[in-house]
């Protein structure tokens, strides 16, 4: 295992799909949204170091990790589950970049089932670090498992870099509004489904409600 310096865990990768990804993504995403998945690569690299993975692509980590929200991106088709519908344009803009259409295919998977616990660790380790990445960042009981992976200086790094500015509200606040313009972005049983359900009877999710004592706030 290769412990990251604390300088380090904030930087991005310097390669032309990064770089691409940020340019497709970053302009979709409110800014609160888009920090949240810069965070969720850099704690899902952390996870992988505690864990000592090493045979992942770190390119393909990225595109999953900052790419895992596009589905609630208020210019698309909003006719399906943000996870998937998010899966299906992360996935076609890799092929697009002459990425495989196979490791396009494990983006897609990682994209599509990081709501999905108890399916998504047996499907790869692409697909469980992208999943532990936006456990860690939202910092309560989902994330507790991967805890220990990140120190009080790491975080505070990576915090620093790329503010919190309300995530969980802010994500919560693009998920209902996406499931709300079509019954078929909001299947029962799911995330969608569920947070559409929550707002509607109290104002607020149960994610909401636990963001405020989680480890890191909202």
């Amino acid at each position: 295992m290769t412990e990251l310096l604390p300088d380090a865990v904030a930087t991005l990768p310097p390669t032309p799909l990064a770089d691409a990804v940020i340019e497709v993504v970053r302009p979709l995403e409110s800014l609160s949204v888009f920090n949240h998945s810069v965070r969720t690569y850099l704690f899902a690299r952390l996870v992988a170091d505690r864990l000592a993975l090493s045979g992942y692509d770190d390119d393909l980590l990225f595109a999953a990790c900052v790419m895992h929200d596009i589905g609630v991106a208020p210019d698309g088709p909003h006719v399906e589950r943000f996870e998937v519908e998010g899966a299906e344009r992360a996935a076609g803009f890799l092929v697009e970049q002459g990425i495989p259409v196979a490791d396009a295919d494990e983006v897609w998977q990682a994209i599509a089932l990081h709501t999905s616990p108890g399916i998504v660790e047996h499907r790869g380790q692409l697909c469980v670090l992208v999943h532990a990445g936006v456990a860690v960042d939202f910092g309560g009981p989902i994330g507790s498992e991967y805890v220990e992976a990140v120190t009080d200086e790491q975080a505070a790094t990576i915090h620093a870099a790329y503010p919190r500015l309300e995530m969980v509200r802010s994500l919560t606040d693009a998920i209902v509004a996406q499931a709300a313009k079509n019954p078929k972005n909001a299947p029962v049983p799911s995330t969608p489904a569920d947070f559409l359900r929550e707002r509607a009877a109290d104002g607020e999710t149960r994610l909401e409600r636990a963001a405020r004592t989680s480890r890191w706030g909202n």
